[in-house]
């Protein structure tokens, strides 16, 4: 978009335009003399002719949809018919295909630009050197994208074609369907070069010059470009240099150590950071083959997906891609403008990585990017490649990587074993010294698998907030709907645990957390939930108001409860209303049949999660995840976790 923009004032349009946000492109833009407003509102089509948008921009934007209500004074046109209008009017080379199609558009400017030639260029991708877009007297190097089919609109002199995997199932249904795009292009098209049937035995520099067999070819490709316009083979040879000095930004970009602090990496004793734009299982597996050429001792990847409706479609296909790595941690679907769908989301995805054992550790599933950083920081020693790819907001990383490397400050990670206090934390490592975490038998907590700097406690024995919360019910009658229940009475008091209709908070009358009182209306209970911080080291309880324990009403409650399994942390979502209980939803949406890794939904009672063998902290994040996706795709409920730190939306 903004080299489309660029193209368009230098060929006399007047030309403003919006954004989301401010970035570094917005302001290349106004230092381009065409104003970026932050926002999108139907205020910016006063006084315009033409709306040109990104197919990236939901169809019910108000903007766009105010345009579409004053057509025909305002045409409206999406970017790809607007940079096939110019391409087809000029000596245009389309570089199209699903991988490789920015580097070698990148690489063929370059190349004609170093062969002596001017040439004008609009290309998804930059260099530092080289900015998106330019208009010289020579040819017209573009970079084609078919994600909105508006590949079958160009008429190019060249038409250089990378590659045809299946890709962009929100916009062609069918593999046919992809590749009848890249046919009309072809068909269309004066010359065609197809990368794949080029051989780049005749180059052997090429190996010096790039990284990656995939790199090769995108030079190779770039090569033939030159050929076919007449430039000898002597004067091809003598501006490759030149020509493939620099990937675009994002092609397996170092951003650690920075590029002024040294020329190469010594991984025997330093920490290297990069980004790849790769989102494709193609691709990811070149930015892993890249990866690995350079001979880390571990190789670390955090990969973001990049919509819903490609990791449903290409789900099983990303798992072999990183075979090679030593470890992977998956972050949340990048949405782009998508809704969810079912079979697109992260869990579904690490389900999958389960399923395949590749790689063979199990991967780890955080619960966002900054998260995912923070853990491989944590954890980060000499010898570590760590790879940043996709294509959605985990770019926005990169100042947060370079800022902690730059005075790092790494602690060797405790192993601490929380089994007999919390069975949610079944893996991972933790470093003292930050959030405040407590923990009882039975706690209601779920710890992640990723390295952390949060201080968990127990909770001290010798206190009657660390006494088993059965122990109670032998001298307080009116808690016998409490009956079965797993926990302890200070757990019990920060959940506001409760069953048939009651709730622990309803008979307590005060709790000391840090040496304070706290009275009962200052506890802030609610459904499941309180505003008492601390360490809870006491519980009053409200006198008993009928007397005598009555022995057959807990043996009533105990009798119409399930007793729960071994390793189990009892109802893992909330009733979202009195009436509506969450295990009935989710037995309606089939949860009881859901298992992933080590971890099942319970066969007596679809709202409890079993830990198994094998079981990690991930693979309950996981399982969850799906139930609550389960649920809200069959009926719209949006269940929330009763479970302290599991975050499902």
């Amino acid at each position: 978009m903004a080299g489309v923009a660029f193209l368009l004032k230098r060929r006399g349009h007047m030309v403003t335009g919006c954004d989301k946000y401010a970035t570094p492109r917005t302001r290349w833009l106004e230092r381009n003399d065409i104003p970026v407003a932050v926002g999108h509102s139907p205020s910016h089509l006063a006084g315009i002719d033409e709306l040109v948008v990104t197919p990236a921009v939901p169809k019910d934007d108000p903007e766009l949809a105010a345009a579409k209500g004053l057509s025909p004074q305002i045409r409206i046109r999406y970017r790809g018919e607007v940079l096939a209008e110019i391409v087809n009017a000029s000596d245009g080379i389309a570089v199209c295909g699903t991988h490789g199609k920015t580097t070698t558009a990148t690489f063929t400017a370059r190349l004609l630009k170093a062969l002596g030639t001017d040439p004008s260029w609009c290309i998804g991708g930059e260099t530092g050197a080289m900015p998106v877009a330019n208009v010289g007297t020579g040819p017209f190097v573009v970079e084609a994208d078919e994600s909105d089919g508006t590949l079958a609109l160009y008429r190019a002199h060249t038409l250089v074609v990378t590659s045809m995997d299946y890709d962009h199932p929100e916009h062609f249904k069918t593999v046919a369907e992809y590749r009848a795009c890249y046919a009309a292009a072809m068909d269309a098209a004066e010359d065609v070069i197809k990368a794949w049937e080029l051989d780049a035995a005749d180059w052997p520099e090429l190996d010096r010059l790039v990284v990656g067999r995939h790199n090769v070819m995108n030079a190779r490709a770039a090569i033939e470009v030159a050929l076919r316009r007449g430039y000898s083979r002597a004067a091809i040879a003598a501006a490759l240099p030149s020509a493939l000095a620099e990937l675009p930004d994002r092609r397996f970009e170092r951003v650690w150590p920075p590029r002024d602090a040294q020329s190469s990496i010594n991984l025997q004793s330093s920490i290297a950071v990069f980004t790849d734009y790769a989102h494709h299982p193609a691709e990811l597996k070149c930015a892993v083959g890249m990866a690995t050429e350079l001979k880390p001792k571990r190789l670390r990847v955090l990969f973001q997906p990049h919509r819903y409706s490609r990791t449903k479609a290409l789900l099983n296909a990303f798992p072999p891609a990183f075979a090679e790595a030593d470890e992977v941690v998956l972050i949340p679907v990048y949405p782009a403008f998508e809704d969810p769908i079912p079979g697109g989301d992260i869990a579904d995805l690490y389900k999958s990585f389960r399923e395949d054992c590749a790689p063979t550790r199990p991967p780890i599933l955080a619960r966002s990017a900054t998260e995912a950083w923070r853990h491989v920081f944590l954890s980060a020693q000499p010898g570590d490649l760590i790879l940043l790819a996709g294509a959605g907001d985990i770019i926005n990383l990169v100042p947060q990587v370079q800022r902690d490397l730059a005075v790092r400050d790494i602690r060797q990670p405790v192993f601490m074993e929380l089994a007999p206090y919390s069975f949610f934390r079944t893996g991972g490592v933790t470093l003292g010294g930050g959030e405040r975490v407590i923990v009882g038998m039975g706690s209601n907590t779920w710890f992640s698998d990723c390295t952390s700097d949060i201080e968990i406690v127990r909770a001290p024995t010798g206190t009657s907030a660390a006494l088993p919360g059965a122990s109670l019910l032998a001298t307080h009658p009116d808690l016998a709907f409490m009956a079965g229940i797993p926990g302890t009475v200070g757990g019990w008091a920060r959940m506001n645990a409760g069953a048939f209709g009651d709730s622990f908070g309803n008979h307590v009358e005060y709790v000391i957390a840090d040496g304070k009182k706290i009275p009962h209306d200052a506890c802030g209970f609610g459904y499941r939930t309180s505003a008492i911080q601390g360490l809870i080291t006491e519980v009053g309880l409200k006198a008993a108001i009928h007397g005598a324990q009555d022995e057959k009403a807990a043996k009533d409650y105990l009798a119409r409860r399930k007793k729960f399994p071994p390793r189990t942390c009892g109802s893992v979502f909330k009733n979202p209303s009195p009436d509506t209980p969450a295990g009935k939803l989710l037995d309606e949406a089939g949860a009881k049949s859901l298992r992933v890794g080590g971890a099942c939904v319970w066969s007596e009672h679809a709202n409890v999660i079993v830990a198994g063998e094998g079981c990690t902290s991930s693979d309950i994040l996981a399982l969850a995840r799906l139930m609550a996706r389960a649920v809200f795709f069959r009926s719209g409920v949006r269940l929330e976790p009763e479970i302290r730190g599991l975050e499902v939306w």
